[in-house]
């Protein structure tokens, strides 16, 4: 299997779906394949998708990022931003890597530590998809616990928090409840195409403050 792995070649927006994968092989596919890579992988219940990403895909992941990281800093939030790391629970037999992800309440338990394993590791508090190539698997994510979800598609970020086990959709934030960021993160996106990046978290930093005054 390793060797038609290397064989493949994922153009950028496509995937690969590989069927009765067992753990073992995903530990040593996700071993094989590195940590620095294109591709990112989701694993449900022995299937395996491998997905390339597209240049814009990695353009609006980072843009709401670096908003995400401006808004805890202004809130004077201490967090751990963890990027694609590959988060994986064999008890649950499900594995996935967010576009990006943080731990914000429950950074402190996981301050220092190089891996994780979320049999006794906290999931990240948020994570983050970008859904062009309609990549997300809420339902890996709800397996693992993730508190909460964005999905940023065709422009709409929608909030999803987890509520008896399913995602519901929100309004608002859990980690930042009383900020109109749905409205808001896409605003501050897009005119980050036409401001720049630098431009951009400068006018966002501004706004926060404004809305917390």
């Amino acid at each position: 299997m390793l060797l038609e792995l290397k064989r493949i070649h994922l153009p950028p927006g496509q995937r690969v779906l590989l069927q009765d994968v067992t753990w073992q092989e995903l530990e040593t596919i996700i071993e094989e394949l590195g940590e620095h890579r294109a591709a990112r992988i989701a694993y449900d219940k022995g299937i395996l998708e491998i997905m390339a990403p597209l240049s814009e895909h990695e353009d609006d992941k980072e843009i709401i990022s670096d908003l995400i990281k401006a808004l805890l800093e202004e809130l004077d939030i201490e967090f751990r931003c963890l990027g694609s790391t590959t988060f994986k629970n064999e008890l649950m037999a499900h594995g996935i890597e967010p576009d990006q992800c943080f731990y914000i309440k429950n950074e402190a338990l996981i301050r220092g530590k190089k891996r994780l394993d979320l049999t006794v590791d906290p999931p990240p508090d948020l994570a983050l998809e970008i859904d062009i190539t309609s990549r997300t698997h809420p339902n890996i994510y709800q397996a693992l616990k993730v508190p909460e979800l964005w999905r940023f598609e065709k422009g709409i970020l929608k909030i999803n928090l987890l509520q008896d086990g399913n995602y519901v959709e929100s309004q608002s934030s859990l980690n930042f409840p009383h900020l109109p960021l749905i409205a808001v993160i896409p605003q501050y996106l897009e005119n980050s195409k036409t401001a720049g990046r630098n431009a951009t978290l400068k006018a966002f930093r501004s706004w926060v403050k404004q809305h917390l005054s």
